[in-house]
């Protein structure tokens, strides 16, 4: 096991023991466990990083045995200039909010209270670029009381989870790369981004589905300064890929989500990925309702890049009416999807997302990538078709990948992967990878996973526009508009009828055999007749 692979082990059991703490204080599976957790393991992620720099900054630190020692041999105003050098993706941490500090007074009376004031003055100290924005301007800190969530022993409950940090570092792997973070950060919030909210589940977007989504969209490596926007954020898997793709120095991350809980995940995800200068891009709040990103005269700002998954089914009906407006007549150029008087959680919302996206692209080189529902590519009425019309007739579209089923182990929901490019302004890829993958069993439910070969296989022939029978075929906007806009690749599929070439003789023989066949059949079917009615007249009634 490579060195890498065993601190991936470690960190996965420091997340289990914290765990294990919440449930042996009863917070398992209680609905603020995910706080506790999240927050625990950022404090102890910030602590050990800024460390780490103050190390690479004064050698003394580097070398001393024990760096808490070390740290109280330097003045306030030495480790204040200290502290200016480090770059502003750490967070600054005093030396007595450090985690060392906290361990000595563990057997403090009422150390609850000291271990929430630690967290809340790292909060406060670095408000100004570790806060998220909410869409009225209130800013979301870093961290909050965390032991108020437990009912008693208190002053237990946080010396158990400190213990549980102390013997953990992060040291080694702060120059680790996105792979690791990202398979690390899957593993914190698995049992906090499931569909347990039901019909307002925030979903994880799959890996594979992430990955082909970054590599079709960034095909230029020379890409620098891109703004790159997810409006249905979520915990920002979608971000953090595209974010990779293009180089996390290379690129700004805007976002807006309406949940409260993906926004701090996706601050979290921000820090693990580098990715800190963005944070005050992140906005909790209504996208389709009151977009965020603005210019001062009022226009939506447009991004290099755009990714989504939104919500395919959700209840908009208390605000639809105020979507009707002129404000959001170009912007919700299609229309807006009816309100069903019963199933409202049936409500295409999805539709939106996708004009808001079409709407927020930079003109000329705009790019996206949006997850629909397969039945979009294809429904022959209403907005859908609409906006399938529109994309073909401004030539924007760059492509359609079909996935296979149960892609996403949380629903049964077949799912495309609509690809936009103002720049493409020639041929279409179609992919249809419906048949890729093998289904396994993810707790209760099946999943469609895809190879490593099967992701690289689809990311090649779209970026490459190769043609392969069944699998995938180039397509014209005018082949387009002569299928009445479907974006299906089986419906461009050349339908062939092999030929066998017979001599006249054979001919002969072969209708002779039919005949013979024929005529034995009937005389047949004649018998069978003959004896039914011969059995009907014998039936007498009793």
């Amino acid at each position: 096991m490579t060195k890498t692979a065993q601190f991936e082990t470690k960190t996965k059991a420091l997340i289990d023991d914290l765990k294990s703490v919440c449930a042996n204080y009863g917070l398992g599976n209680d609905g603020n466990e995910f706080k506790i957790i999240t927050q625990v393991f950022l404090y102890k992620f910030l602590n050990d990083k800024y460390v780490y720099e103050l190390k690479k900054i004064d050698p003394k630190l580097a070398e001393a045995e024990n760096i808490d020692d070390a740290l109280k041999a330097f003045s306030d105003d030495e480790l204040e200039m200290l502290s200016m050098q480090i770059s502003e993706n750490t967070a600054l941490i005093a030396p007595k909010n450090l985690l060392s500090r906290l361990f000595e007074q563990q057997n403090k009376d009422k150390f609850a209270d000291i271990f929430d004031e630690t967290l809340l003055d790292v909060a406060r100290a670095n408000n100004d670029i570790f806060s998220v924005l909410t869409q009225g301007g209130e800013r979301i800190v870093l961290f909050e009381n965390i032991s108020k969530y437990v009912t008693d022993n208190r002053d237990a409950f946080c010396k158990a989870l400190v213990n549980k940090l102390v013997s953990f570092s992060f040291e080694q792997i702060f120059e680790e790369k996105f792979d690791f973070f990202a398979t690390i950060f899957e593993y914190l919030i698995k049992d906090y981004n499931t569909n347990s909210g039901g019909k307002y589940a925030e979903y994880f977007t799959p890996h594979a589905v992430a990955k082909i989504m970054a590599a079709c969209l960034v095909t230029d490596k020379n890409v620098n300064n891109a703004t790159c926007y997810d409006p249905s954020a979520g915990s920002g898997t979608l971000l953090m890929n595209i974010a990779h793709a293009i180089g996390e120095e290379k690129c700004t991350i805007y976002s807006q989500d309406i949940s409260q809980k993906s926004s701090a995940l996706l601050r979290l995800n921000l820090i693990l990925n580098n990715l800190v200068h963005s944070i005050q891009n992140i906005i909790q709040g209504n996208t389709i309702l009151s977009p965020y990103h603005k210019h001062e005269n009022g226009q939506l700002e447009q991004f290099d890049y755009i990714v989504s998954n939104p919500p395919f089914k959700l209840d908009f009906s208390d605000y639809s009416v105020d979507l009707d407006n002129k404000a959001n007549k170009e912007r919700f150029f299609a229309g807006i999807p009816n309100i069903p008087k019963t199933k409202k959680d049936s409500m295409a919302i999805y539709l939106l997302f996708i004009q808001h996206i079409m709407h927020s692209l930079t003109p000329e080189t705009g790019k996206a990538a949006i997850v629909v529902p397969t039945g979009f590519i294809t429904a022959q009425s209403g907005i859908d078709k609409k906006i399938r019309q529109k994309l073909v007739e401004s030539k924007m579209l760059a492509g359609v990948v079909s996935m296979p089923s149960n892609i996403f182990a949380t629903t049964n929901a077949n799912v495309s992967i609509l690809f936009l490019d103002k720049a493409n302004t020639k041929d279409v890829v179609l992919v249809d990878a419906s048949n890729l993958g093998i289904k396994v069993k993810e707790g209760n439910n099946q999943k469609t996973v895809l190879s490593d070969i099967e992701e690289q296989q689809i990311i090649d022939i779209f970026n490459t526009k190769e043609v392969k029978e069944d699998f995938s075929v180039v397509v014209s906007y005018d082949d387009i508009k002569a299928k009445n806009y479907s974006l299906s690749a089986g419906q461009y599929f050349e339908v062939k009828i092999e030929y066998v070439d017979i001599s006249a003789d054979d001919f002969t023989t072969k209708m002779n055999n039919f005949e013979s066949n024929l005529g034995n059949l009937f005389s047949e079917s004649k018998s069978l007749e003959k004896s039914i009615l011969t059995n009907l007249k014998n039936l007498k009634y009793e």
